[in-house]
């Protein structure tokens, strides 16, 4: 059902996209910059059986670079009649000081495309509940994410699509990995521990910096976040380094890693709930 509702090899037409890239850069290298991430979206959705036709997304819209340029892609995609979901995009106003509320309504209103903006002080609870100093990410994630879950009952979506990204994915597995003793990462389809709606991650195959340099071409206007995003020497941001750090002197090993994660051998690792250990034997004994 995937593969007729989204043909990776069929290109849909030279110069359709939806009307928010009227405005787009006609350069050839962003033209070959969007195809790359619309390739990569298209591969994800593809691998990781995320499409059922006429279900109903609810698009994650933060207002920062991941979140605008998943929402670009997806309304390309749809508007090619490559993606047969209704899409409803949503902001979830944390009540941070100074949020710039009229940003993503105009912005939304500009393009045509169906939202819904609800406003939840989650801000006062972070900041009233964890130490100055420490990381509010934890908290403000599990909060933001309930708010979303339940959004996306009211409003009858099967799906929350978020706009996390290969380096998201690969800071969260050496997190785990350094900080949490386990070896996981953030996977791109998830079905809430309720059970009723599903976690799409249709970026994951895409690179930050592909996505940055998108959202700077595309002049999104970019809001940026005051609470977690002020807060230094978090240890994702430490990951963030390293893997940075490691890509700079090996070219192309973020791709490598991201491979290994859909790579797992299990009889070559030491969980026993893997791999039935005391089953192994020579012939013949």
């Amino acid at each position: 059902m995937l593969d007729e509702a989204i043909p990776l090899e069929d290109d849909a037409g030279e110069g359709v996209a939806h009307p928010l890239f009227r405005d787009a850069p006609s350069t050839v290298e962003f033209q070959k910059l969007r195809k790359r991430l619309i390739r990569e979206m298209r591969q994800a959705l593809t691998d990781f059986a995320m499409v059922r036709p006429e279900e109903r997304w609810l698009v994650g819209l933060s207002g920062g670079k991941d979140s605008y340029t998943l929402l670009a892609l997806l309304l390309d995609l749809k508007w090619r009649g490559l993606l047969p979901v209704d899409l409803l995009a949503c902001n979830l106003d944390q009540a941070q000081p100074g949020f710039p509320a009229d940003v993503l309504p105009r912005f939304l209103d500009g393009i045509g495309v169906p939202y819904r903006i609800e406003r939840q002080d989650t801000y006062s609870i972070v900041t009233s509940k964890i130490p100055e100093g420490r990381t509010y990410c934890a908290l403000c994630s599990r909060l933001r994410r309930g708010h979303l879950y339940r959004i996306a009952r009211e409003e009858g979506c099967a799906a929350l699509v978020l706009g996390h990204h290969r380096e998201d994915i690969l800071e969260t597995f050496f997190m785990n990995l350094f900080h949490g003793g386990k070896l996981a990462a953030m996977p791109p389809k998830l079905l809430n521990e309720a059970g009723d709606v599903m976690v799409l991650r249709p970026l994951a195959y895409a690179a930050e910096d592909d996505i940055a340099r998108f959202a700077a071409a595309m002049a999104f206007p970019i809001i940026p976040c005051d609470l977690c995003g002020s807060q230094e020497g978090l240890q994702r941001n430490a990951a963030k380094a390293m893997l940075a750090e490691w890509e700079r002197r090996h070219p192309g090993r973020k791709d490598v890693m991201l491979k290994a994660l859909g790579n797992a051998n299990p009889s070559h690792l030491l969980d026993r709930r893997l791999f039935d250990f005391s089953a192994l034997g020579r012939a013949g004994t």
